[in-house]
């Protein structure tokens, strides 16, 4: 187990720089939700062509996320990063311009590529420079940046709203300025030490584990790296072999469940619940988004500052557990209650808070961690490749299974799949604060 020295400032900046391509992430998915409300009306949009804008910037993501591992692995981490990155500014400003409704949905697949990437490689890059004892607050910056990401996108959808025509150019097009901001901060950051290792590069991988944590043995640290490494093939069959079957099973099942306790209902659709189910006007509808997003980033603080103390199973239990009692009040008063906008909020606002502090958090530290290094980037491919396929079917459902059902329903259901995912969590997740990436490796062998 690594010491317990001060974090640098220098790892803290890098965590952060690469950070900016959570916010992109967090924008690019979130400002849909406002978007939706003008481009239904511009374009005529029926329920399925509504989904189909919502949900084909997330094949791209699933896509995405499957190329970033080859790419991570063989081009490096910070390469593939600045890669996602050029794509998010030539997808921002091509959602922008489109006179067609083909031309914005080609714009948001390239964005989806660049958020598969990005949702892939920002937790596996700061799990790889981050010291032990603080590698769950460091990744939970990443989605700290996606909630911050989602915040500013409803901000600007609120304020874009009040203009008379094409707001949802402008609120796709400032997705711009953070995209160039991530370009330029990739300029300086370090590449991952586990990384050049790998490469046979030691100089360039003590120099940085140096920056990183300059208290440290890095002679230690180096062997440790270059055992674990010693031990690995490296390939996809080893996934499906003895060792790793239980890690990939559990990030596959973690990434399903983040998604199907429908979290992205809200996220992408809340001002369309809220407008047609609640008695909200369109301009109160993307209001309380606001709300939405201040509690998802300040639970995710809340969650940034317990994670490594209290550990990842309480935080993924305590989520499940408040988000299918949140969901079932929810679905009661729609039932019962409905067209009491100011009412319905409560419980969706709890329900956002639980998964920020669990959900969102917890399984993007778990997936940048319990796999061995070499494989780690083809192990996370997989994983997110499954979560944005589960996305992806939220998404292009939500709206048909509330038509064929009812909303009050729906939501019914998902409080029934968090019900499902706490029991799971409860008898198959292990714990693995405090514990370095190699001794995690050396938990599977065991």
């Amino acid at each position: 187990m690594q010491p317990r020295g001060r974090i640098s400032l220098f790892v803290i900046l890098a965590a952060a720089s690469a950070a900016i391509a959570g916010l992109l992430f967090g924008y690019d998915t979130a400002v849909i939700n406002g978007a939706l409300v003008s481009l239904r009306a511009e374009f005529h949009l029926g329920s399925f062509e509504t989904e189909m804008v919502a949900s084909v910037l997330l094949w791209g993501c699933a896509a995405g996320a499957a190329l970033a591992g080859w790419a991570s692995d063989r081009f490096g981490r910070r390469v593939a990063l600045f890669i996602a990155g050029i794509m998010f500014c030539i997808s921002a400003v091509g959602a922008a311009l489109p006179t067609h409704l083909w031309q914005l949905l080609v714009a948001r697949v390239l964005g989806g590529l660049a958020i598969g990437s990005a949702s892939l490689i920002v937790p596996l890059y700061i799990a790889e420079i981050a010291p032990a004892h603080v590698r769950g607050r460091l990744v939970t910056l990443n989605q700290l940046a996606i909630v911050t990401g989602i915040l500013v996108a409803f901000v600007s959808n609120y304020a874009l709203a009040h203009v008379n025509h094409g707001s949802w150019r402008w609120m796709f097009g400032l997705g711009a300025i953070p995209a160039v901001a991530l370009c330029l901060s990739l300029v300086w950051i370090p590449e991952s030490p586990r990384w050049l290792l790998q490469g046979g590069n030691r100089e360039s991988a003590s120099t940085v584990l140096h920056q990183i944590s300059p208290e440290s043995d890095i002679e230690a640290a180096l062997c440790e790296i270059a055992n674990a490494i010693s031990t690995e093939d490296g390939t996809y069959r080893e996934l499906l072999g003895h060792a790793l079957r239980k890690p990939l099973a559990l990030t596959v099942a973690l990434a399903i469940i983040q998604q199907v306790t429908g979290i992205n209902t809200v996220l992408y659709y809340g001002s369309i619940v809220f407008a047609e189910h609640a008695g909200a006007s369109a301009t109160q509808a993307i209001g309380s988004n606001i709300l939405v997003g201040v509690v998802n980033l300040l639970f995710t603080i809340v969650a940034l500052l317990t994670i490594d103390r209290l550990g990842r199973r309480p935080l993924l239990l305590t989520a499940t557990a408040g988000m299918g009692l949140c969901l079932a009040t929810f679905a009661g008063l729609l039932r019962y209650l409905p067209h009491h906008s100011g009412l319905l909020l409560v419980p969706v606002l709890g329900y956002v808070a639980c998964f920020a502090f669990g959900l969102g958090t917890g399984v993007w530290v778990c997936l940048a961690e319990l796999f061995p290094n070499r494989i780690r980037g083809r192990a996370m491919s997989i994983a997110t490749m499954v979560l944005w396929i589960s996305v992806s079917v939220v998404t292009a459902t939500f709206l048909s299974l509330i038509k064929m059902f009812s909303a009050s329903a729906v939501f019914l259901g998902y409080a029934a799949i968090c019900a499902a995912s706490f029991l799971y969590i409860y008898l198959r997740v292990p714990e693995t604060k405090n514990h370095t990436l190699e001794e995690i490796e050396a938990m599977w062998g065991k």
